[in-house]
């Protein structure tokens, strides 16, 4: 069954605040009221959701009369070493909004621990389409939309990825020199921190295949670090065209085709097995376009030399299976309540052994 004729059977963007994950939202009130920016309107009732969807970070809808905003926080317990920097985040969003459209516009951070239990900040909500495991109900009516989604995030990627940092302000953003070696020694480090033995092995010769090999980088551009499709909005007017990226806290300068690699861990060819990709069941029958299509857009609009993709698409599923297990660690150790976190770390064998593929291609 193709994307057109398939019923949207995607979890709801908002529910209530899972058990577990509530604020003190009386202080958080106080707070935004005394502290949001003028020209945001923020004098009606005030009432939390939550978007539950998300695997890590905490996200909220807060609202107040007819004003929704968007809250984001870490999540609770301890956490891996450069991630989950709302004070990143809330820098880049509240500069990058007036340079790239799909940015969108932060408004306030607070960094004071007593008000929220950790750094948070609110920005805007944007209102679209979130496309997981199926093509949305509203946006079924377009043709050959699951391709046309799929470019559309290619090229959003590579006009991101065109920006001038200094131009946005952003010059300061990260150290791009040597970036790429940092990238793989600091989730080395991150596995070490959360390894599980029966996986230890594996995981490690992969890192070894990765540093031995590392690629000489040809730009250096802004990095988001997370870029794949549930991570981007769509206006369900328009499938050509991404109106929103998410979840920009890992940003910073670097090397471009570290956001290709990401890309292609999450974006499945038909007939793959399902354990090699770490995306959401379903978008193999989307119409998504193939991979070898994606990198081919990618280099045709960035104008790069995507000769050794491959690298890129393995220190990405070496990654993922790294983040996998840190999940599966916060839960283990009682600092996460999401049950779907208690099996999340099945899956690192299989994409440990789909990395050591990319690398003997």
């Amino acid at each position: 069954m193709n994307a057109e004729s398939r019923s949207n059977a995607a979890p709801p963007e908002l529910a209530p605040v899972r058990p577990g994950e509530d604020l003190d939202w009386s202080r958080i009130e106080t707070w935004l009221r005394e502290n949001l920016p003028p020209d945001v309107d923020h004098e009606g009732a005030f009432d939390v959701l939550q978007f539950p969807n998300g695997a890590a970070n905490l996200t909220y809808r807060v609202r107040f009369g007819e004003t929704e905003l968007v809250l984001r926080r870490p999540p609770f317990g301890q956490l891996a070493p450069g991630a989950h920097d709302m004070k990143r985040e809330y820098k880049v969003l509240s500069r990058l909004w007036r340079h790239f459209d799909r940015a969108p516009r932060a408004f306030a951070l607070c960094d004071d621990a007593s008000i929220g239990g950790a750094d948070f900040f609110v920005m805007e909500r944007r209102m679209g389409e979130v496309i997981r495991g199926a093509i949305p109900d509203a946006m079924q009516r377009h043709a050959d939309v699951g391709r046309r989604v799929g470019l559309a995030l290619v090229d959003a990627m590579a006009d991101f990825h065109r920006l001038d940092p200094e131009a946005c302000e952003l010059g300061d953003l990260g150290r791009p020199s040597g970036f790429v070696t940092r990238q793989v020694a600091g989730w080395k480090k991150r596995w070490d921190l959360v390894a599980d033995p029966d996986h230890d092995e594996a995981m490690n010769a992969v890192h070894a295949r990765l540093a031995r090999r590392l690629p000489e980088p040809q730009r250096v551009s802004f990095v988001h670090n997370d870029l794949k499709l549930d991570n981007c909005m769509f206006d369900p007017a328009d499938p050509d065209r991404v109106i929103a990226f998410f979840d920009w806290d890992m940003t910073t300068l670097g090397d471009p085709l570290v956001d290709l690699g990401t890309l292609l861990n999450y974006w499945p060819d038909p007939g793959d097995e399902r354990a090699t990709r770490a995306s959401h069941p379903g978008m193999e029958e989307m119409g998504l376009p193939s991979r070898a299509e994606v990198v081919a857009r990618y280099a045709e609009r960035s104008g790069l030399d995507v000769a050794r993709a491959g690298w890129y698409e393995a220190f990405a599923q070496w990654k993922t299976a790294t983040v996998l297990e840190q999940l599966h660690y916060r839960w283990k150790v009682g600092d996460s309540k999401d049950p779907r976190m208690e099996t999340i770390a099945a899956r690192v064998p299989e994409l440990a052994a789909a990395a050591q593929s990319l690398l003997d291609g």
